[in-house]
């Protein structure tokens, strides 16, 4: 360390403040409302507004201090510490306006430390060790205000705190962009999965368009109701459509099940002795992002004994079938296996591997989006029993229905759908080596051992 730098504690340097107790019975649906900061929304090292609350924008009188501005840094007290690692986040431009909710503290620099610095000082493993150390009760650990400000640590001069938070901040604005671009690409592919195969979109244009010129050949008709599709893309949609057990469908799509096109396998019941930083990837319930989709960092590594029925490879679905809660967050939805983690791996008992079998005309991003549309997946997560832990039989990822498109269709989405995917995995990949470049700087830097 710097002999030469102060040692100094958080409450010494900077504003702390908890949360205002809004209460939940004046949320808003509103748009326009104001997101609420809850324990729920902070992650590692930024935050989430998949399930915001918000607060009617005409009701902030006296809640001036509770308003967040850029670059706060903000902890949950709740559960501050998991698996994941520690919540907390800084506030960017994309998060504002914000509030303060209890049970969630703000933490705001002064003269002598820099808030850009501070993200990195509550960021570094010497304050979650901190954390770790002092939190209380089991059910629920919790952290107090006071405990936040028992933190010790070397304070550099404001000049270098600058300097550091630049270093470390080019690195993350760098992963942060790489992150929208991956919602960018991934809303695209999901939009374009609902026109086609959920709202049938081409096929309502075309069937009106039919009405009109009934004598137009399918490919004038293709070209002129669908211009913003390739023509060979276009001629693939029927013109009408016909009833079915699931209600209207695209004229000649059959009916059929998910056990008729895939085959289910619960993972593998893993020991925890097994688990460690080698071995084999193992493919988890934190692997599966809530809405779905593959979540990197929560990857697993195995070495202890398996059977071959708990293999998976790249490409290949899972299925959450466990969840905390009843909300279906989680719980039946799925997620596609990268390549990131070698040509092999494991599967564990709280996710259902779904192979395709030999001669279905289904293809991976097909059936991972299938799952994830909100009709399938509300059948999916309507076969959950359970009282505190949500559980779901296989029979709810083999009996529900669905409308088989043609197969050339299929592998048009498929390969519109799998280039998203390569590129949000590039990405990916990139954001974990910047990742492990900051995190290697960080604890160098704090501690002066490098000349900036």
């Amino acid at each position: 360390m710097k002999t030469d730098w102060p040692e100094t504690s958080l409450g010494d340097e900077c504003d702390l403040l908890t949360g205002f107790p809004f209460k939940s019975a004046q949320y808003t649906d509103d748009p326009g409302g104001i997101r609420l900061v809850r324990g729920d929304n902070v992650v590692q090292g930024r935050l989430r507004w998949d399930a915001v609350k918000r607060w009617p924008a005409n009701a902030t009188n006296g809640l001036e201090q509770y308003q967040l501005q850029q670059n706060d840094v903000v902890l949950a007290m709740d559960r501050p510490w998991i698996e994941a690692g520690l919540k907390y986040s800084a506030i960017s431009t994309h998060d504002l306006p914000a509030l303060l909710v209890q049970r969630v503290s703000r933490l705001r620099g002064g003269s002598t430390l820099d808030t850009r610095f501070l993200k990195y000082l509550v960021g570094s493993a010497e304050f979650t060790n901190h954390v770790l150390s002092v939190q209380t009760g089991t059910a629920i650990p919790h952290i107090s205000a006071q405990q936040i400000k028992s933190f010790t640590f070397q304070r550099p001069p404001v000049s270098a705190q600058r300097r550091i938070a630049d270093i470390l901040g080019t690195l993350d604005d760098k992963i942060e962009l790489n992150r929208r671009m991956n919602e960018t690409l991934e809303a695209m592919a999901r939009r374009l999965f609902k026109s086609w195969f959920v709202d049938f979109d081409p096929v309502h244009a075309k069937a009106a368009l039919r009405r009109q010129h009934p004598k137009l050949s399918n490919a004038d008709l293709s070209r002129r109701a669908l211009t913003n599709l390739d023509p060979k893309i276009a001629e693939l949609f029927p013109d009408s459509f016909e009833d079915s057990a699931i209600g209207r469908v695209p004229m000649g799509w059959p009916i059929a099940r998910l056990c008729e096109h895939t085959e289910a396998q619960k993972g593998l019941s893993y020991k925890g002795s097994g688990l460690s930083d080698a071995g084999l990837p193992l493919h988890n319930l934190n692997s599966v992002l809530e809405g779905g989709g593959y979540k990197f960092e929560g990857i697993k590594f195995y070495t202890s004994e398996f059977k071959e029925r708990h293999l998976v490879h790249p490409g290949e679905v899972i299925v959450a079938n466990t969840e905390q809660g009843h909300d279906c967050l989680l719980l039946g939805h799925a997620a596609i296996i990268p390549d990131s983690f070698g040509d092999e791996g494991l599967f564990s008992h709280h996710v259902y591997r779904l192979r395709i079998r030999a001669g279905s005309l289904l293809k991976p991003d097909f059936l991972c989006r299938l799952l994830n549309s909100q009709r399938v997946h509300d059948l999916v997560s309507g076969y959950g029993n359970g009282t505190t832990v949500n559980m779901l039989p296989i029979d709810g990822v083999e009996q529900p229905q669905f409308a088989v498109p043609p197969q050339k269709l299929i592998l048009a989405f498929d390969g519109l759908a799998a280039n998203v995917r390569a590129r949000e995995i590039r990405f990916v990949d990139e954001n974990r080596r910047l990742a492990k470049t900051r995190d290697l700087l960080l604890p160098r830097l704090l501690a002066g051992q490098l000349t900036i």
